[in-house]
């Protein structure tokens, strides 16, 4: 069954993975300058798989006692959300889509991400559930007390002339302990996790392979790009 956030005429969405560790701000403006070549017809849409070196990100809604130790870099985001840490070991998939050609429905968007970060999951035997009123990605932790839920993914996303901008972050095998400078995304009564914390162990080419796969069944084909932050690089 086709998806309703497929592409009405069927465009492939670039997806390009960079090695290395990516520099926050020149990535966000590139990934901004990217988004604006998309509203105005000069770029495709696009995935960038990338991770950042240890810093923090605070969203539109972040709360400056959520900062509790600023050991790491600090940038003000754009997006929604609170704060959240990216760092090696974390898989961050902006994702720049043109909802004019998806239904322009923004709350089905951050479900398909959602849907698409559980489906990945899955694929590692992991049980991945979204929380009314707290967007991401949970997965049940019984053995760490009785209602205890850990985050394994934050999503954040802005939206500018419906072309969307930011995007996931998966933990695949981060610091975990990375997050002790902030109160995740504003809760302060459940933790965060990770495929390593959880006994899955896995590379993150292993799991940008079932990216893919996962995100073609929601979203629609895709096809390499080249690994340059270039915004107007068109496939």
């Amino acid at each position: 069954m086709r998806s309703k956030l497929h592409r009405e005429d069927d465009q492939a969405v670039e997806w390009t993975q960079f090695d290395g560790l990516m520099d926050y701000e020149e990535t966000l403006a590139a990934m901004e300058a990217r988004a604006a070549a998309i509203a105005a017809g000069e770029a495709p849409e696009a995935i960038w798989l990338l991770e950042h070196p240890p810093l923090y990100t605070g969203g539109t809604s972040a709360q400056a006692e959520d900062l509790l130790d600023a050991r790491f870099p600090v940038y003000a985001a754009g997006r929604g959300g609170q704060y959240t840490y990216h760092g090696p070991g974390q898989r961050v998939a902006y994702v720049m889509l043109d909802l004019t050609r998806r239904g322009r429905d923004v709350r089905c968007l951050v479900k398909g991400l959602e849907q698409w970060v559980i489906d990945t999951l899955a694929a590692h035997n992991i049980h991945g559930e979204r929380r009314e009123g707290r967007i991401g990605v949970w997965v049940q932790r019984p053995d760490r007390g009785l209602g205890r839920e850990d985050k394994i993914a934050a999503i954040g996303v802005r939206v500018r002339k419906w072309v969307t901008f930011h995007g996931i972050s998966l933990n695949v095998s981060p610091d975990l302990g990375h997050y002790s400078g902030i109160v995740p995304c504003g809760i302060t009564d459940q933790g965060v996790t990770s495929f390593e914390d959880l006994g899955q162990l896995a590379s993150l080419a292993e799991v940008d392979s079932v990216l893919r796969a996962k995100f073609e069944t929601i979203f629609g084909r895709t096809v390499d790009g080249a690994p340059v932050l270039n915004p107007a690089l068109s496939a």
